[in-house]
């Protein structure tokens, strides 16, 4: 696992622990972490570490409105680095712009902003076969709420709240947000534009000219750490499911020409054919774990234009055909 796979746990949890009543010492134990994790810098955690930490801080808290209680809890001294000075912008279209380009310093989620004249829609992505707690998915649209109305100071209400997940007390979020979580595919918080142009009463360009040069330096650290193989795998990841799983597509999303790209895979001994083969299983696998998405689905989904194709590949790259390692699946 690579960096660029982890989750960064900042210092300032320790705050929103304490901001909660809890003991983080407590909450670290239970989630089998070293009671002293938050003593220093920032630390990374795996997937399972950082998603077992949150569901041991659900087991601690023992409050069924995690989310909410987290949005309440919002404070600058529990922001990541990236967060807080974007939190500095001028309104939320800028913030969360800043926020969606150096999200990769806090973890392997990657927001989507879309501004049109009429609204601003924000959408989250988890890496391809990850499945976070509950509360963590509805957090994540519980945040946006409280930092436009931590930043305006006004009670600002999403005109729409959508999620992967639906919250068990429907009632209190719809109290909360002003709008009740409807169902979806992709968790997405969507403002109008007027509350997403309403300025932030804590901006400060001064500060956010001062941190943007270390995120910067700190997102090239992050890129240079993570190997050509794994920078192509994470691309296609983003690029296959829209149809983009050439090496010139790949090379223009790493800001890179061909060539180049070639040749720095070649120098780690490894073809962009094989990457692509691997990162398409992968792809492949997760999909078949969905009983509602049919071969030909799957297929497209992978870049293939023809379920005949991707079922040659995919028998070559695993000696089954798509049934069987579907059915291996379900028996287990």
């Amino acid at each position: 696992m690579t960096m660029t796979d982890k989750y960064a746990l900042q210092p300032g949890t320790r705050a929103m622990l304490t901001d909660l009543g809890l003991k983080p010492t407590a909450v670290l134990r239970r989630a089998g972490l070293r009671p002293d994790l938050l003593s220093g810098g920032p630390v990374w955690l795996s997937q399972d570490e950082f998603f077992g930490l949150w569901r041991a801080l659900e087991a601690e808290l023992s409050y069924p409105n995690l989310a909410l209680a987290l949005m309440d809890a919002l404070s600058p001294e529990v922001f990541a680095p990236p967060i807080f000075a974007a939190m500095m912008s001028a309104d939320l279209n800028q913030a969360a712009t800043r926020i969606a380009e150096y999200k990769r310093l806090v973890g392997p989620l990657r927001l989507d902003v879309e501004i049109t004249e009429a609204e601003t829609s924000i959408s989250f992505r988890w890496p391809v076969g990850a499945k976070p707690p509950a509360s963590m998915v509805l957090c994540e649209a519980a945040f946006w709420v409280g930092l436009v109305r931590f930043g305006t100071r006004r009670r600002v209400e999403p005109r729409r709240v959508a999620s992967t997940v639906l919250p068990g007390d429907a009632e209190a979020y719809r109290q909360a947000f002003g709008v009740a979580v409807t169902s979806a595919d992709v968790t997405t918080v969507t403002f109008a534009a007027a509350d997403a142009t309403r300025p932030f009463v804590t901006a400060n360009e001064a500060i956010w000219d001062a941190f943007e040069p270390q995120l910067r330096r700190r997102l090239s650290d992050l890129d240079v750490s993570a190997s050509a193989e794994e920078r192509v795998g994470a691309a296609l990841l983003e690029l296959l499911p829209v149809g983009r799983a050439t090496v010139a597509d790949v090379a223009s999303e790493l800001a890179v020409s061909p060539r180049t790209l070639h040749r720095q895979l070649k120098a780690e001994g490894v073809s962009f054919q094989a990457v692509l083969n691997a990162t398409r299983e992968r792809l492949a696998r997760h999909y078949l774990s969905d009983p509602g998405l049919s071969a030909a689905e799957i297929a497209f989904l992978i870049g293939y234009s023809e379920a005949s194709s991707f079922y040659r590949a995919f028998q070559s790259w695993t000696g089954q055909t798509p049934e069987q390692t579907r059915a291996a699946m379900s028996a287990n």
